[in-house]
């Protein structure tokens, strides 16, 4: 446990950010699911929806340092090859 009162706001403040970065992560491998299910039923106009929506949000977890960029890069490239994939 923590020692001082800052660090025990340290670990309130770790705890909270904790929970909403599980979330935002959580909404991200939601939006890849959603690609990947338009691409095993081979509907190609919704794998391009949700290849659009979740490339946003990917870039978003970046940029508020929740996953890596090379991560994020690898994730956003397999999508990519696999809405390619679809065939009409």
């Amino acid at each position: 446990m923590a020692n001082t009162k800052s660090a025990e706001k340290a670990a309130r403040q770790a705890e909270k950010h904790r929970e909403h970065n599980v979330t935002l992560r959580s909404r991200m491998r939601t939006a890849i699911r959603k690609v990947n299910d338009a691409v095993a039923k081979g509907n190609k106009a919704e794998a391009n929806s949700s290849y659009r929506a979740a490339v946003p949000l990917i870039d978003t977890l970046v940029n508020k340092h929740i996953i890596h960029r090379n991560q994020a890069d690898r994730h956003k490239s397999r999508l990519a090859a696999r809405v390619k994939s679809v065939s009409t």
